[in-house]
């Protein structure tokens, strides 16, 4: 659980609430871009026994801590709700138990205080994140934004603007990280201990696939690389490390010439943007960085403090969305998927992640 506390002097603050998936997380932000508290309470303990989050077991973590941690967030700022503009809470996309649970405590905290509801997109919040970092971010830029449970490129237009370019037509990349974490026997989370153990592996040493490289589609796939890294370690015939690094390297290859194709079909953008879980991944930000003075575009990405799932981006969604005057009715429902896009074209593949 880690706290982060100023003295708040804003225009606007808004209290917001992560829970869609195994973070549960409560923050106050302002719309000056200052986290005036927050509070990030862990699961990796109660998961690590089965490899991956399961998700009555998060529902119920985010039951029992949810609560308080509103609680301790508000006396770490020395606020009340009535000192609160308004209540913002992921209400999807995510694991539905856990994303209701964050829901219904906004709900009730919103209809208490008489403060409007702000129902946000786990995605938006993604996608707005490096702007509460960088005020120089401005409308419209590239984003990457890829994670534990999606894996996009869009282009992001304004606050509620997006148009997806593409998508994974099976696996998210730190769902292959995860597996490919398993794979090697490193545990859980995965992305971390894989990136850990690339840095002493020779990245060239496994051949490895790259999935959907130099394809007219747009799209991502990243099953094909998972199988192939179970067959690498069943062969027998290389160390631990160099499939590690071998796998990042690949995942590296696919995510730059999918970007490489988004950048040549799309208007130019001033800036390519990544955020998410992966984009922690100091490889990857390092080829994304790369990538971006190859095509003179300003490169931003988050602190990695913002990348993994967390409560401020959802506050800042929130602030970005408060000026909207776009206040969720308390009847609004949790959602397990909500595109950003809704209106892009459906990718082929049964385990699409819109």
């Amino acid at each position: 659980m880690t706290v982060q506390s100023t003295t708040p002097e804003a225009q606007k603050l808004v209290l917001g609430i992560e829970s869609s998936c195994d973070e549960t997380a409560v923050a106050l932000v302002t719309d000056d871009r200052r986290i005036i508290a927050q509070r990030i309470a862990s699961q990796d303990k109660e998961h690590a026994p089965y490899g991956g989050v399961v998700p009555e077991i998060a529902a119920r973590a985010h039951a029992e801590r949810l609560a308080p941690m509103i609680e301790a967030v508000l006396d770490d700022a020395k606020l009340t709700l009535d000192d609160v503009d308004a209540i913002a809470a992921t209400a999807g996309p995510g694991l539905i138990g856990g994303v209701m649970v964050g829901l219904v405590s906004a709900k009730a905290l919103a209809m208490a205080s008489d403060k409007p509801l702000l129902a946000i997109n786990h995605l938006e919040g993604h996608a707005l994140s490096p702007r509460l970092a960088d005020a120089e971010l401005a409308f419209p830029y590239l984003l990457l934004l890829v994670s534990g449970g999606h894996c996009q490129i869009l282009s992001v237009e304004g606050v509620g603007q997006y148009r997806r370019l593409a998508t994974t037509i099976d696996d998210a990349l730190g769902e292959a990280f995860d597996k490919t974490a398993k794979i090697l026997g490193l545990g859980y989370p995965g992305g971390p201990a894989v990136e850990k153990l690339a840095r002493e592996g020779d990245a060239a040493a496994v051949p490895l696939p790259r999935p959907l490289k130099g394809s007219g589609e747009p799209h991502f796939s990243f099953a094909g690389l998972k199988s192939a890294v179970l067959r690498a370690v069943e062969s027998g015939d290389h160390k631990p490390a160099d499939i590690a690094a071998s796998f990042q390297q690949a995942a590296v290859d696919c995510l730059i010439d999918r970007l490489e194709k988004a950048i040549a079909g799309s208007p130019a953008m001033p800036s390519l943007v990544v955020a998410g879980g992966v984009a922690a991944n100091m490889t990857i930000r390092s080829a994304l960085e790369a990538l971006a003075q190859k095509h003179t575009m300003r490169f931003v990405a988050p602190p990695l403090a913002l990348c993994t799932d967390n409560a401020a981006m959802i506050a800042w969604a929130g602030c970005e969305r408060l000026p909207l005057n776009e206040s969720a009715p308390l009847d609004f429902k949790a959602r397990p998927r909500w595109p950003l896009d809704p209106d892009a074209e459906a990718a082929r593949g049964a385990g699409v992640k819109a």
